[in-house]
């Protein structure tokens, strides 16, 4: 399922500076867009200081950290391919050294290469596979020892109904989606007894530019599967993030929580 959207966003400025997140380091991979996009803005607006990551475009990644800034919150960007093990690694260092801390990692860096299994090829199979789970390792990896130090933090790995349900054309982004999964349930029990609450949300159809452009009984088809009866915003991914990464979620942990208005029961 596509799970980006290219829709700007008013965070909530009044609640910047005393939200349940106050004082918190958030680092967001792919936050230059979409659902990221989305994600950064929410974090900020509960008070959060949000690192935007991105890898392709800085422009993009500058017009999140220039929108949060003017609505009162805090955002810097950081450049990091999250496939590259080594970087990931000197990412975390840096975050370290000039923030002293780090207590939110949401993995939401992902990308597609849809085509049918038979004419998959290899590169297009990895390419998915590399950014969107070994990535999400990559960051976890790296960043776990600093939880582990703190006995504190919330790691939120982005994932898909596709990683739960299957969809066609996409056997390579479903499998980095449920292997999304079963990292999260299996970090969540090596952290747990220090502290550490790590969780997956599974977005379902949600409203983007790339589906807009869908033709309009195509979107019709599938709104027909959502017993809600259309599709999702950002925002209710960027919501629920919100909520596992504060206070309240703290005894929560080794979830998969969908946001897809009941696609997937």
């Amino acid at each position: 399922m596509e799970t980006g959207s290219g829709k700007e966003t008013a965070y909530g400025a009044g609640a910047m500076q005393t939200g349940s997140l106050h004082g918190k380091i958030a680092l967001v991979t792919g936050a230059s867009r979409g659902i990221g996009r989305a994600i950064a803005g929410k974090l900020a607006g509960e008070g959060a200081l949000v690192l935007v990551n991105y890898n392709g475009s800085r422009e993009q990644a500058l017009e999140v950290v220039d929108q949060i800034r003017r609505e009162g919150g805090r955002a810097e960007d950081v450049c990091c391919d999250v496939s590259d093990f080594a970087a990931c690694g000197i990412m975390a260092e840096e975050i370290i050294r000039k923030y002293g801390h780090v207590d939110i990692l949401v993995n939401n860096a992902g990308i597609t290469r849809d085509n049918l299994v038979l004419r998959m090829t290899e590169t297009e199979y990895d390419q998915v596979l590399d950014t969107n789970l070994k990535g999400a390792f990559n960051t976890i990896r790296h960043l776990s020892r600093y939880f582990l130090k703190q006995k504190s933090g919330k790691i939120i790995n982005i994932s898909s109904v596709s990683g739960i349900m299957g969809n066609g054309g996409q056997a390579n982004y479903a499998a980095s989606k449920a292997g999304l999964i079963g990292l999260t349930k299996s970090v969540a029990r090596e952290l747990a007894s220090r502290g550490i609450c790590v969780n997956a949300v599974a977005p379902g159809f949600i409203e983007t530019q790339m589906t807009e452009a869908m033709p309009e009984k195509a979107r019709e088809a599938l709104q027909q599967k959502i017993p809600m009866g259309r599709g999702g915003q950002a925002e209710d991914v960027a919501g629920l993030v919100a909520f596992l990464a504060g206070g309240a979620a703290d005894y929560i942990t080794g979830q998969v929580i969908a946001v897809d208005g009941g696609m997937c029961m």
